[in-house]
């Protein structure tokens, strides 16, 4: 039988209409499943390695508040400082149907495993403040900590290019302290090499320890030949306890000493005389922005990002936000404008002949 030429063109029309009608239905589905994917509330892991220090609650407390604000809501878990709490932790959460995980790692050395489990379950990772070392994590949220290192040296160099200095890291098992002690090199490596500096002591202070700095310094300082000049402290709580075994020589005021995270205690060391800068992070804007981050990973939606950090053999896509180097002549416009210390607080925390300096 053969079909006329009206009949055959009749059957191609027919044929175009329902191949069109399910390709429309098709991509009325697919509109209606990413406005499902839009309207889901989002399920967020935090998982912090530790909340003892004075920042990290304010981080928890910022995200929190920005990821409630976008419709989703978080889980958290603190590991206190163990790795094997926070893997199990991270794989509860896992099993309770996260969307995506936000993780501080306690060990970036080792914490791969984290990236390998929840990926095994199609939930991506964003690596916040930490970066987990030689595994494929989905992005990467903080601050540029080689500027950190290099704010922090550079401020110490401008008041003591010449003298012995001590070179006081943080943790062995945390990257940032290496990338912070890279940025501090950077600074401090020609007057090294001129013979301008002479390091007496390279230290790094397990878990970021005050009591341990304390230890370690006043070690340092039974065997010091002739005046030091400065402390390179990569953080403030490490900072604090430099400055206790200096002031049991009755040398604090008389050294330098750098610090990181804009501590309430620090901001007051800065303005009794005992330690001469801090770096301020924003972390209300780290969290929000990582909270942000969160719900657009969680609705497969891209992250806008100009940065990217290495990472072994990887590359990872990153957030990056500026530090600030804060000195007591900057600390009222820049930290304290900002109100992540209050004037009044720290005041307190200074003698009276001291307080002048924050009443004009």
């Amino acid at each position: 039988m053969r079909f006329s030429r009206s009949r055959a063109h009749v059957l191609s029309l027919l044929i175009f209409l329902i191949a069109g009608l399910r390709c429309g239905q098709a991509q009325t589905n697919q509109a209606q499943i990413n406005q499902a994917q839009t309207n889901k509330e989002i399920k967020i892991g935090f998982s912090i390695e530790n909340v003892v220090g004075e920042r990290w609650q304010t981080d928890m407390d910022e995200f929190q508040g920005r990821a409630h604000q976008l419709g989703a809501t978080v889980v958290t878990r603190s590991a206190d400082g163990d790795d094997d709490v926070q893997f199990r932790q991270i794989k509860e959460l896992l099993a309770s149907g996260i969307d995506v995980l936000v993780v501080l790692p306690h060990n970036t050395e080792t914490a791969s495993r984290i990236v390998e489990i929840a990926h095994a379950k199609h939930v991506p990772v964003i690596c916040y403040d930490r970066l987990i070392h030689n595994a494929p994590v989905d992005l990467y949220v903080g601050f540029d900590l080689f500027s950190v290192g290099m704010q922090q040296a550079q401020q110490l160099v401008d008041k003591a290019p010449r003298g012995n200095y001590i070179l006081l890291g943080g943790s062995p098992l945390d990257s940032n302290s290496k990338i912070v002690r890279s940025g501090q090199m950077k600074v401090l490596q020609p007057f090294i090499d001129r013979g301008d500096i002479k390091v007496i002591s390279d230290i790094w202070v397990p878990e970021w320890s005050t009591s341990e700095a304390y230890f370690l310094v006043t070690k340092a300082l039974q065997n010091l030949d002739g005046p030091l000049a400065a402390i390179v402290a990569s953080n403030d709580g490490i900072a604090g306890g430099a400055i206790q075994a200096l002031e049991d020589k009755k040398l604090s005021g008389k050294v330098l000493v750098s610090g990181q995270d804009a501590d309430l205690a620090a901001l007051e060391r800065l303005f009794d005389g005992t330690q001469l800068m801090t770096v301020y992070k924003p972390v209300r804007e780290e969290a929000r922005t990582a909270a942000q981050a969160a719900v657009r990973l969680a609705r497969h939606e891209d992250v806008e990002s100009h940065a990217t950090v290495p990472n072994g053999t990887l590359v990872t896509k990153a957030v990056l936000l500026t530090p600030i180097s804060v000195t007591r002549e900057n600390a009222k416009n820049t930290v304290l404008k900002d109100g992540f210390q209050k004037i009044e607080t720290v005041k307190q925390g200074l003698p009276k002949d001291k307080q002048a300096q924050l009443e004009n």
